[in-house]
């Protein structure tokens, strides 16, 4: 089972950008952290952060008949883009969402999620662990979904 794992923009800027918000570990911790929960799942993942939009958008639809299931964070984009909503719909592989801040409490213009529209689970406010319990989830969803 192949997964594809997408962080949005100023992800890569973890641990410099608001550490009381986004914890004090950087960008390369996160991926290490992913490539341990895979390993830990039994999952092969590719990793894709980018800042720009279209780029998002490019890989999800690279994405069909090439992975399983797809666990994304947008970032600012969760809240602004349905361009990624439609190409998370377009390719129509399952795909779970994850923030590490709990986006529920945080600003009004947080509250809107659409890539959460085509996400069959959200996992917010769970710090790095969000992505463990995610790639857990989808492989579960997966695997339940062929039986």
């Amino acid at each position: 089972m192949k997964f594809l794992v997408i962080n949005g923009p100023n992800l890569n800027l973890l641990g410099l950008r608001e550490p009381h918000i986004y914890g004090k570990q950087d960008f390369a911790a996160l991926q290490g952290f992913i490539l341990e929960a895979a390993q830990e799942a039994g999952v092969e993942v590719e990793l894709f952060q980018h800042n720009h939009e279209g780029a998002i958008v490019d890989k999800i639809q690279a994405a069909y008949s090439v992975f399983d299931g797809i666990v994304i964070n947008p970032a600012a984009y969760t809240h602004t883009s349905v361009a990624i909503l439609d190409a998370l719909k377009a390719v129509a592989l399952p795909a779970v969402e994850v923030h590490l801040s709990d986006v529920s409490k945080r600003e009004s213009f947080r509250q809107i999620s659409y890539a959460g529209m085509a996400c069959v689970k959200t996992y917010m406010g769970l710090g790095f662990e969000g992505y463990r319990q995610a790639i857990f989830f989808l492989r579960d969803y997966i695997e339940g979904a062929k039986a």
